[in-house]
């Protein structure tokens, strides 16, 4: 069971953790490449904040983005503002969330997100932390994922590794990082490869953020994972 308060007030400390991060920044370092191929920081914080909003629309029963070509667009047209407009602007959206994450509602009721798919709103403040964690270590800016909370890596571990359970294109994976486990991938009785880590490079792996060389795997070679 989901504890939406509790992920919101985590949601909240990530958010402080990145915006801290951001105003250490000037404009020419805003505008320098980010970690995602295409991406200037800009463009990341400007997808954070647009994000935000969408995820109010989620929470309010309103579709996440108006099409693809708006939420593209919405990036690209926010990603050249100067760094002041950018960290009000993540402020204020984070914020709006937060309301509407605070606002009496059903969190077992199912809501919409982008291309049809569907979840409990209990998993949406999740969702958000991913994003604001993911992104931030995306910045390129000494935030790693070595970094983030244990909690979270945990937790977006199994969310990513329960995502792509049952892909008929994975091969079926026991992954470990020595204490925890989690399995994915196709269904079957016994794993074709183990695969053993660090949390954050377990984690790495999973999210698209490192190419896995820093894994064991025993029974066959590592695939390579679907984008998210």
């Amino acid at each position: 069971m989901m504890d939406h308060a509790h992920d919101l007030a985590c949601v909240r400390e990530a958010t402080d953790r990145l915006l801290s991060a951001v105003t250490a920044l000037d404009d020419t370092a805003l505008a320098g490449p980010s970690r995602l191929p295409g991406w200037s920081r800009g463009h990341v914080l400007a997808h954070l904040a647009r994000n935000a909003d969408a995820l109010v629309n989620v929470l309010e029963g309103r579709p996440m983005y108006a099409s693809a070509e708006a939420r593209d667009a919405g990036i690209e047209e926010g990603a050249p503002r100067p760094l002041e407009v950018q960290v009000a602007d993540l402020r204020d959206s984070a914020a709006r969330l937060q309301a509407a994450g605070e606002a009496p509602a059903d969190w077992t009721r199912t809501v919409e997100l982008r291309n049809g798919v569907t979840d409990s709103a209990s998993r949406v403040p999740l969702r958000r932390w991913a994003e604001v964690e993911l992104h931030h270590v995306d910045l390129g800016t000494g935030y790693e994922l070595e970094d983030v909370p244990a909690e979270f890596t945990e937790r977006e571990t199994g969310f990513l590794a329960e995502r792509f359970s049952g892909h008929p294109g994975i091969p079926a994976i026991r992954l470990t990082d020595g204490t925890r486990a989690w399995t994915t991938g196709r269904a079957a009785d016994v794993p074709d490869i183990t695969v053993t880590g660090r949390p954050a490079d377990l984690l790495g792996w999973l999210a698209g953020r490192r190419d896995g060389a820093a894994l064991k795997v025993d029974g066959g070679e590592l695939p390579k994972l679907p984008p998210l």
